[in-house]
């Protein structure tokens, strides 16, 4: 019972002391520095061998310009632990007295020290690295490796090399250890991936890294240089140019192949159409892998699908039928029998042969997440048939078998998305309330576009007449009916004058046109949300849509840049942000090498 009573009082100091630490750092963050002080010298007495509470405690004398009381209390630690990092907290105590001549006579006891013990060096580098004491940083690692040539601090220095603004030192050190140390690349991709993406110098950095990785594909054969080089470009979204390098890859190493696959995913995924059908084509060409090949045929599928004329379904649906019958019926083929079922329905209106495809996949043996989409390609059939009850029902059981799921929140979008079709607003928010929130992006975005549309349209018409106009022409829409939906739409437009509703339907008649390959019509859409809207929360699309319009329908990139420009210095918010800047870049001649 002694031993039960001594643990119980053990766990309870324990934590104790965790919550008087976490609350003296809570001080210290808020600036409070003198009841910070007061509990960190608790802490320091109650673990005087640790440095750490003393270097706290230090950092809050300096605060508070005890200097004195900093430099007694980390002599005094320094003679008990004999921790050579405390000569960089003292020679930055002086440092903060504009008394650089002692200080620097500390630092340069903290770097003597590991000649005496190169094993301590680590300690001491970070020492100086959390001072923003870069150069002293260096020399301690120079220091280590000169006394004990078997220790390697090639990374640590590297990024040392960077915070002193040594890019082109940095980049090449980088690599240089990436290649040594093949085991660490992920690593070192990521740390060049913050320098990347760093707003503002970026675009030097980018080229940089460009001009040397290519210059290493030249100089060696080696097909790392080639794999890290086609990274790059998949993070520049450049797959085009990824695709290049992992060709050169698989004709000396064949059994990379899947890494191509891979790469055409994932362009097709960021709508790079044109490469991605030039990278399934190549795919269909060098294997005999049959889900391989099913794969492939699926994206061209799919891609082809997208802007598919009337005149051109009955060879889809032959090559679609020929896909079918080549691959099987089997839960492998799962998408391929989803793409038909969504083609019969939306595209030949045929919705009786695509409730049918479904009823057949419904048979075999699924998983619940095979299930679940065969259900909710089910739900929107029915929906397009205008069965809404049916198709809300199918939805619910999808959102209820798969709760707190990426797949159950996306039911749980399309129930509301139903509901908002249907008329039912009260309910459809009810659902989109609570799915802004949602841990996937995508839906949580148009969670968000929803309700704002259906509560912006509530507060300036609460009889809500031009929203229900709206909704009845987005259903029409949904169906792929773009004659009827852009008729309605416009007479929306020519009779509603609602405020809140301009905007958004100026929007979707400019989207329809586009669709309908009328660019003209569709950039005086924009236009009048760029001119009369300026305030509003669609003028970032309209901005986009128009930039693209001109950069890659009509070959007018002078047209386009002013556009991703505009969208770059005022909308940084928006979805569209990094693909504008991405396109702005490319057009303004940022690293165009390839």
């Amino acid at each position: 019972m002694k031993k039960i009573f001594l643990y119980i009082a053990f766990i309870f100091s324990v934590a104790a002391f965790a919550q008087n630490e976490q609350l003296a750092m809570n001080y210290f963050e808020k600036g409070e520095f003198e009841k910070a002080a007061i509990i960190y010298q608790d802490l320091d007495k109650l673990q005087p061998r640790n440095p750490y509470f003393a270097q706290r405690l230090a950092e809050c004398y300096q605060q508070l310009k005890q200097f004195e009381k900093s430099e007694k209390l980390l002599l005094e630690k320094l003679d008990l632990t004999k921790q050579p990092q405390l000569y960089v907290d003292l020679g930055y105590n002086y440092q903060l007295q504009k008394n650089q001549a002692k200080a620097d006579k500390y630092y340069q006891q903290a770097i003597d020290a590991v000649k005496d013990q190169p094993g301590m060096v680590m300690l001491i580098a970070n020492a100086f690295e959390k001072k923003v004491l870069i150069k002293q940083a260096l020399s301690a690692y120079e220091v280590a490796m000169a006394k004990n040539p078997a220790l390697t601090f090639d990374y640590q220095m590297a990024i040392l090399q960077g915070q002193l603004g040594n890019m082109e030192l940095m980049v090449e050190s980088l690599l240089n250890f990436a290649f040594k140390n093949q085991q660490n690349v992920g690593m070192v991709q990521n740390q060049l991936s913050r320098f990347m993406n760093e707003e503002g110098t970026s675009d030097n950095f980018n080229a940089l890294l460009r001009k040397s990785l290519l210059l290493k594909t030249q100089k060696d054969q080696d097909i790392f240089w080639n794999e890290f080089l086609s990274w790059y470009f998949v993070q520049q979204k450049e797959y085009g140019k990824a695709f290049i390098q992992e060709k050169a890859i698989y004709r000396r190493e064949p059994e990379l192949f899947m890494n191509i696959v891979s790469l055409g995913q994932l362009a097709a995924e960021e709508n790079e159409d044109a490469t991605a059908k030039e990278i399934f084509a190549f795919v269909s060409q060098n294997t005999q892998e049959q889900d391989i090949l099913m794969n492939a045929e699926y994206y061209l599928l799919q891609i082809d699908l997208k802007n598919i004329q009337d005149k051109d379904q009955p060879l889809m649906k032959q090559r679609i039928d020929a896909a079918v019958e080549k691959f099987g019926t089997n839960p492998y083929t799962l998408k391929l029998q989803l793409l038909k079922a969504d083609f019969e329905a939306f595209q030949l209106k045929d919705t009786k042969a695509a409730i049918a495809t479904l009823d057949k996949e419904l048979k075999l043996q699924l998983n619940k997440y095979q299930e679940a989409s065969v259900k909710l390609k089910l739900s929107d059939i029915l929906l397009l048939d205008e069965k809404f009850n049916q198709a809300i029902i199918y939805y619910a059981q999808v959102e209820e078998d798969l709760k707190n799921d990426a797949v159950g929140n996306e039911a749980s979008f399309r129930v509301a998305r139903a509901s908002y079709f249907k008329g039912d607003f009260t309910w459809a928010q009810k659902q989109l309330k609570v799915l802004k929130s949602s841990s996937s992006q995508l839906i949580a975005n148009d969670a968000l576009e929803l309700f704002l549309l259906i509560t912006d349209n509530t507060v300036e018409d609460s009889t809500q007449t031009a929203l229900k106009k709206f909704a009845r022409a987005d259903f029409k829409l949904y169906q792929n009916k773009k004659q009827e939906a852009l008729a309605e739409f416009k007479n929306l437009l020519a009779t509603d004058k609602t405020e809140s509703i301009q905007d958004v339907t100026l929007l979707r008649v400019g989207k329809l046109y586009e669709s309908l390959g009328q660019y003209d019509l569709a950039l005086q859409n924009y236009q009048e949300i760029i001119d009369k809207y300026k305030e509003g929360i669609y003028v970032d699309e309209a901005l986009f849509f128009s930039a693209e319009i001109y950069n890659k329908k009509l070959q007018q990139p002078e047209k386009a840049k002013p556009l991703y420009e505009k969208m770059i210095f005022e909308h940084e918010d928006s979805i569209y942000f990094i693909e504008a800047r991405k396109q702005f870049r490319i057009l303004r001649g940022d690293g165009t090498s390839s």
